[in-house]
């Protein structure tokens, strides 16, 4: 039998923070609890099964001794605070009825949606309770998973699917997703989509990158120089003149002579300069030519 953890409890206190953030003694820990769990699915209720359709993923708590500072992290946050925050308001309204405190209500907008595992999930929900085929829809959504920049994404969907007489669970796997690395962010989320056959489940997996890659190796100023491709092993063979595979000691190679060196050109003979010929004495007008030697 397998054992499983949620990848959110596995690294809640390591590389995440809790949901609920307070401080209670024994007396009062239960009813907190209790507590923390009316409001989240009383905020599920109202804001996500219901128009507005909000897109809520998370909601955290935080509790001092005078109020409650209640966090919702949005897709829509437009939705959420209404027009003038009209909306905003009557759900403070509505929590401090609920909880008998003061309730001071914070919208937080979360920029990528697609990297968002509950978000992903519940979309995917959403299309199988209109009887959508559940492998394009499960195709379809790690598709567009990965081109928003996740590196890896899980998908697993169990039930009747396509009203099946019998249940059983269909997957899809793109990228990598290494559950079992604290220092990996992965997002989970889980919901179930009640459909007219039955109830199906859906799991979704994106892993998002280690923790704390802000700056990736393109945007920073000294990109890191890129790898030479390694031989193979029968190349590395060759070149090294490892032994052969019976164990016979590889003979020693003689070290090649090197190629003789062409001779060197003789340097040009320094010429001697040409001695000149005297010159002939001038002869006066009308007198015989000198005789010439023979």
């Amino acid at each position: 039998m397998g054992q499983k953890v949620s990848p959110i409890g596995f690294r809640t206190g390591i590389r995440l923070d809790w949901k609920s953030r307070w401080f209670a003694p024994k007396s009062n820990y239960g009813e907190f609890v209790v507590e923390d769990y009316h409001v989240r699915e009383y905020i599920d209720k109202r804001l996500n099964r219901q128009p507005p359709y909000a897109a809520i993923s998370q909601v955290h708590i935080e509790r001092t001794r005078e109020e409650v500072k209640v966090t919702v992290k949005t897709a829509r946050p437009g939705l959420v605070i209404g027009p003038r925050g009209a909306e905003v308001e009557k759900l403070k309204e509505a929590l401090e009825d609920l909880t008998n405190r003061r309730v001071n209500v914070n919208v937080v907008e979360i920029n990528k949606p697609d990297l968002d595992a509950s978000l992903a999930a519940e979309a995917i929900a959403e299309q199988l309770k209109r009887r959508a085929s559940f492998r394009r829809a499960i195709k379809q959504r790690c598709e567009a998973i990965m081109q928003a920049g996740a590196k890896g994404v899980k998908i697993e969907v169990g039930g009747r699917l396509g009203g099946g007489d019998m249940s059983r669970r269909v997957k899809q796997i793109m990228g990598s997703i290494p559950l079992a690395t604290l220092d990996a962010d992965v997002d989970y989320g889980c919901t179930t989509a009640f459909c007219n056959y039955g109830a199906v489940g859906v799991k979704v997996w994106i892993y998002r990158g280690l923790f704390g890659e802000s700056v990736s190796p393109e945007a920073s100023h000294e990109a890191p120089p890129p790898r030479s491709p390694r031989p193979r092993r029968r190349d590395r063979r060759r070149t090294e003149g490892a032994a052969p595979r019976r164990g016979r000691p590889a003979p020693a190679k003689a070290p090649e002579p090197a190629p003789p060196a062409p001779p060197a050109a003789p340097p040009p003979a320094a010429q001697a300069p040409k001695p000149e010929a005297p010159a002939a004495p001038e002869t006066p007008p009308g007198a015989a030519p000198p005789p010439q030697p023979q």
